[in-house]
């Protein structure tokens, strides 16, 4: 069990009125959260969602056994037992979750469930990774997921690609090194246009049953993004001013969520009084990407870019120029980067050093999962950095509905 989460209850409400923020330990250079240890105790995993599930490397992990896997669809659960070469199925979660011989449950069902089915799994004893987002929707189950995971003493992680993207690992280190100086700005974007090719199943076929994503609220699905920030400073998201953009297409006006936008621009403040730019953009003529860049007094780093350059890094020079207007500005060196690839490195165990899906990360989420429980120590995405990943996305919504109102974003710090 991670050494810093609670086996009592506490709920949210009886601590936030301490509103200091203790951050946890991000760098990959001092911290252990990255390192290689071949424990002696494999950990019995069951993989539940058999589209998602089946892109992670379990069973390649040298300290991790692929168990059981389940899904409601047989066809999905065969793809699951071919993939993780399981021979074990169950028809469903909750009857996976019952399964004595499983240690930790990788949770890759609808985003909608995912409160729903870590509870499940934790009220039977189980670890849990989940996808993304951690919570849905509403702050109320931002509070249930808080008080289930404490309650349970389980290890909690967000399966968040964007805390493994390699550009991402770069900032971090860049950061944990103070190459940077201070980063006092920073901007993310996943732009998706064509994703409501997902709104109904069979895929593409507008007239067939609607999926869970149809008409999904952008800003519900704020952590591709908000890790970008969250997961290389460790700051918080304290408050937001956010405006959306829908028009009078069905998935903007007949959808479950009450969600009239495909498009939202959020600006948050940060606990350390940093601006944060924050783009989810379903639809419009734009290029698809995931991609941030982080802006600091000594150094800035800008990621690869889907009608521009390549990764670059833009550090504060002492020679000046003179702009068109005749004023003297300073002369920035900039220089191309060329982007390790991270995957390949002794960061992982050698059977996962291969790449992955969105940019390399999937093995990354694998081994730190198992690897956390294997140390007995929390998981880098664990509860905390999950809710302020997510948490302020669903506030955003809020502001984006109330045409810009600022609103204050709920804090869930970390016990000392």
């Amino acid at each position: 069990m991670a050494a810093d989460q609670a086996r009592t209850p506490l709920s949210r409400r009886s601590f936030l009125k301490n509103t200091s923020l203790t951050l946890g330990g991000l760098s990959l250079a001092a911290s252990p959260a990255l390192a290689v240890n071949t424990a002696p105790k494999k950990i019995r995993i069951g993989i539940v969602g058999g589209s998602f599930g089946c892109s992670f490397q379990w069973h390649e992990h040298p300290d991790c056994i692929v168990a059981a896997v389940s899904d409601l669809r047989p066809e999905r659960r065969d793809a699951l037992m071919r993939t993780y070469k399981c021979t074990k199925s169950h028809p469903s979660l909750e009857a996976l979750v019952r399964d004595k011989d499983i240690d930790a449950v990788a949770v890759f069902t609808e985003a909608p469930n995912h409160v729903k089915h870590t509870v499940e799994a934790m009220n039977h004893g189980k670890h849990v990774i989940a996808a993304v987002p951690a919570c849905f929707a509403t702050l109320a189950e931002a509070d249930q997921l808080h008080d289930a995971v404490r309650t349970s003493g389980l290890t909690y992680m967000m399966a968040e690609t964007s805390y493994y993207q390699q550009h991402t690992i770069s900032a971090r280190k860049f950061h944990n090194a103070g190459s940077f100086g201070e980063i006092f700005y920073c901007e993310s974007e996943y732009q998706h246009d064509g994703l409501e090719y997902l709104y109904n199943e069979p895929y593409g076929d507008p007239a067939a049953k609607r999926t869970w994503r149809h008409g999904l609220a952008p800003m519900h699905y704020p952590t591709h993004c908000t890790a970008h920030l969250v997961g290389v400073t460790g700051e918080r998201l304290t408050q937001v001013v956010c405006h959306g953009w829908g028009d009078n297409s069905p998935a903007c006006t007949d959808n479950p969520y009450d969600n009239p936008f495909w498009n939202a621009s959020a600006m948050f403040r940060t606990d350390r009084g940093h601006a944060f730019r924050v783009n989810v953009w379903w639809k419009g003529a734009h290029r698809g990407c995931e991609r941030a860049q982080w802006i600091g007094t000594k150094m800035s780093f800008y990621t690869a870019h889907p009608h521009g350059p390549g990764p670059v890094i833009v550090r504060s020079g002492k020679q000046t120029e003179t702009d068109d207007a005749g004023f003297v500005r300073s002369l920035p060196n900039f220089e191309k980067y060329d982007q390790p690839q991270w995957w390949n490195t002794d960061m992982l165990p050698e059977p996962l050093r291969h790449d992955t899906g969105h940019e390399g990360s999937h093995t990354f989420l694998t081994h730190e999962f198992i690897e956390a429980l294997t140390q007995n120590r929390r998981p880098t995405v664990d509860l905390y950095e999950a809710l302020a990943c997510t948490v302020p996305g669903l506030v955003a919504h809020q502001s984006a509905l109330k045409h810009g109102d600022q609103l204050k974003i709920p804090q869930y710090p970390r016990p000392a």
